[in-house]
């Protein structure tokens, strides 16, 4: 009797645990995509949103992940960054998201940051950014300043003998942070405070003829002067646009954008801005077989030949390799067990070479300049010869210089100081 019990109950737990698994098996694995397709950031990231629905549909033709397909599931932050908290927060308890790939302005990161932490949640983050941060939540596939700003900066010096530097952003965190990196490091190089002009105007601002009257005005001082931009969204369309109205040429004063490319771009007359430049890690014009795929899958999927990649759908497109790699690694999509599982990935970047993920969260990457051409595409002309393991923390600014991020063992911190060992902060 006890016997019969016992193999019944055998049975039962094993055929409890394959439907358990067929149940599993059958399932959806959710993907939220949190960028804004309306508001003064729509033009930058409603690029992204269908680059994470066309890596979907991919992954989904190749059979799905663990045995399930993926599901997106798109909110609208409607460039509002209380709204990106909000819609974090919806996408993580009422959806019931897997990980999250979305924000473009560090605004709106640092407002999602609390939530994904304190629901444990995991995001993808793929736009340059100013550093100073690794949380244990976040993996930031875009670049470091060490891996744009300084390398831009080395390049004008270097290869333009730029002395009189301006710049000019858009007022939240990114641009001032990195700015004052920027700062730092011009001072380093022996700059001094009277050939440093900053400008910084809100979001959307569309009144650019002062301040580019302003900049032709500081570029007069018999040095050869350059901008740095750090202006986002769809002030650069008024910002470009001003700056051919009063003929400031890349000869005179270049401007080098950081983030500005080829989708800012495609809505502006760039005839009258041929030779300003841009640094980035990925340009649609850089010549590859994996890059000639990626863009004709692009164009297929959303049925426009006009429709431009740029170098956030790069870094979209590698975190979600790396991610769909770190599941299968894992078994299982467990934010605890992707995390440490996402360290060391490496997948192809669309230039030809190897993107790797570091312990601290930050990826190795190429730098690339590139020259606006009149079809508003970039040529290349320099490029690093390895690759750039970004750095969360910068080496320029005495608040940050003996700090390290680390997510392995027996650190796993991702504010380490490295003259008291102690770990600052729990994640950041």
């Amino acid at each position: 009797m006890y016997i019969r019990h016992f193999i019944l109950g055998v049975v039962f737990l094993l055929c409890g645990s394959a439907l358990s698994f067929s149940s599993l098996a059958a399932g959806t694995i959710k993907v939220g995509v949190l960028h804004s397709l309306s508001g003064t950031m729509a033009i930058s990231e409603e690029a992204l949103k269908d680059t994470v629905l066309m890596l979907v549909e991919e992954q989904n033709k190749k059979g799905g992940l663990l045995g399930q397909k993926l599901q997106a599931v798109v909110v609208d932050p409607a460039s509002n960054w209380t709204l990106f908290a909000e819609k974090a927060r919806q996408l993580l308890l009422a959806d019931k998201v897997d990980v999250i790939f979305g924000c473009w302005t560090s605004a709106s990161r640092k407002s999602v940051l609390p939530v994904i932490e304190g629901l444990n949640g995991l995001l993808f983050y793929p736009v340059q950014y100013e550093g100073e941060e690794s949380s244990r939540n976040v993996f930031y596939t875009g670049a470091a300043p060490n891996q744009q700003a300084i390398p831009a900066v080395d390049y004008l010096i270097q290869q333009r003998g730029i002395k009189r530097w301006i710049l000019v952003g858009t007022d939240y965190v990114y641009p001032r942070t990195v700015n004052k990196v920027l700062l730092a490091y011009l001072k380093a190089k022996g700059i001094d405070d009277a050939d440093i002009m900053l400008s910084y105007t809100p979001f959307g601002h569309s009144t650019w003829q002062p301040i580019v009257s302003s900049i032709k005005k500081f570029g007069r001082a018999g040095k050869k002067t350059a901008v740095i931009s750090t202006i986002n969204g769809d002030a650069n369309l008024s910002f470009y646009k001003e700056l051919g109205n009063q003929r400031v040429s890349s000869e005179e004063i270049p401007v080098i954008a950081l983030s500005v490319g080829e989708n800012e771009l495609s809505g502006v007359d760039t005839k009258p801005l041929v030779g300003h430049l841009a640094a980035w890690n990925y340009f649609q014009s850089v010549g590859s077989e994996i890059n000639d795929k990626f863009i004709s899958q692009w164009k297929a999927f959303t049925g426009n030949v006009d429709r431009v990649t740029n170098d956030p759908m790069e870094a979209t497109y590698i975190g979600f390799r790396m991610w769909v790699q770190a599941v299968e690694k894992a078994g299982t999509t467990d934010v605890d067990a992707v995390e440490q599982a996402m360290i060391g990935q490496k997948t192809s970047n669309l230039t030809g070479g190897l993107a790797i993920m570091n312990k601290n969260h930050h990826l190795s990457k190429p730098v690339l300049i590139g020259s606006i051409q009149r079809d508003g595409q970039f040529e290349v002309v320099w490029q690093t010869e390895q690759l750039i393991p970004g750095d969360a923390w910068s080496d320029y600014l005495p608040s940050s210089k003996a700090l390290i991020a680390d997510w392995t063992d027996p650190i796993k911190c991702g504010n380490y100081n490295i003259k008291t060992r102690k770990c600052s902060a729990q994640n950041y």
